[in-house]
């Protein structure tokens, strides 16, 4: 059952099915699932070490393999698992069209995607470009792993990196902008608490690093949340995430730093004052586009009563 026609994106777990309280047990299996998920993609990577015998030479590593590429295709399989479980819930526990967890529409609007990739890529690597350019001389975010890998292993990185960070970066907007925000939107009318929460949630999920980096991935979050209700799907915020990704483990790739132990929650302050510009640039950019090209922003079909509040 879909929820009404004119409804926000934020809105569409309302279709009157599961009750009350029916959020919380959509909330409770996902959890549980993704909890599960996790730790099942973590024991096929501990088995597949030991049967190889490729683990980590310390028992008490955090790391499934000692080569860089294999343990990093294990983390990225263990977060891309969150899309058919949240795709699942929404459609069997939530009892809704899995999805409206893609748009409005009910899909993932392909041809709106392309779109916003074209505006995403370039932006990303210029930004990326001038936060190199800021740290070069002082604490440089590439360079200081193990230099250039050989081009063999440096092409198989890139293989793996292209095949399973759309997904790995998906999977997290499925989750925190997609997903979340539509359980909480069940039962507050306003977008901007589902938004804050799931932001908040979105920066510790990344676990404690630097003031800066926190700061800066809850900046981003609260902005590409407010791209999501203002255009209506998670496109644009899906092809961002990639690009940043893909950009970012493309240059440790190539710099020998795949082992790194750092995510974005280290950022510099410098990251920080580079995003203050660059997400709301993308995002009223975005938003500027769907306006012209019409993109849908609340569901189709019949509305029973009064349009639902957008977000401007």
């Amino acid at each position: 059952m879909r929820a009404p026609g004119g409804s926000r994106y934020d809105e569409q777990g309302r279709n009157g099915r599961g009750g009350r309280f029916g959020w919380l047990g959509e909330l409770s299996v996902v959890v549980a699932l993704v909890l599960a998920g996790i730790l099942a993609v973590s024991l096929v990577g501990i088995a597949v070490a030991e049967l190889l015998d490729a683990g980590p030479a310390s028992a008490d590593s955090d790391i499934f393999f000692e080569d860089p590429v294999a343990d990093l295709a294990i983390q990225l399989l263990g977060i891309a698992i969150a899309i058919p479980i949240v795709l699942w819930a929404a459609r069997l526990v939530g009892r809704r069209p899995a999805g409206t967890l893609s748009s409005v529409v009910g899909r993932l609007r392909w041809g709106w995607l392309r779109r916003c990739a074209a505006v995403a890529f370039p932006l990303m690597t210029l930004q990326i470009g001038l936060l190199i350019a800021w740290t070069w001389n002082d604490e440089p975010l590439v360079g200081t792993g193990s230099g250039f890998p050989g081009w063999p292993v440096f092409l198989l990185s890139l293989a793996v990196v292209l095949a399973l960070v759309p997904f790995q970066a998906a999977a997290e907007e499925y989750v925190f902008r997609g997903w979340l925000v539509q359980v909480i939107g069940r039962v507050v009318r306003s977008p901007w608490p589902a938004i804050v929460v799931a932001s908040l949630l979105f920066a510790l999920a990344h676990g404690f690093g630097e003031l800066s980096g926190f700061l800066l991935l809850l900046y981003s979050a609260l902005w590409w949340g407010w791209l999501v209700i203002r255009t209506g799907g998670l496109e644009a915020v899906i092809v961002m995430h990639v690009a940043n990704n893909l950009l970012a483990f493309g240059l440790a790739a190539g710099f020998g730093e795949l082992s790194t132990t750092e995510t974005a929650a280290d950022a510099p302050w410098q990251a920080m004052v580079v995003e203050l510009v660059f997400a709301p640039l993308y995002c009223l950019t975005i938003a500027r586009i769907a306006d012209r090209r019409g993109v849908e922003r609340v569901s189709p079909g019949p509305i029973p009563g009064p349009l639902s509040g957008q977000l401007s």
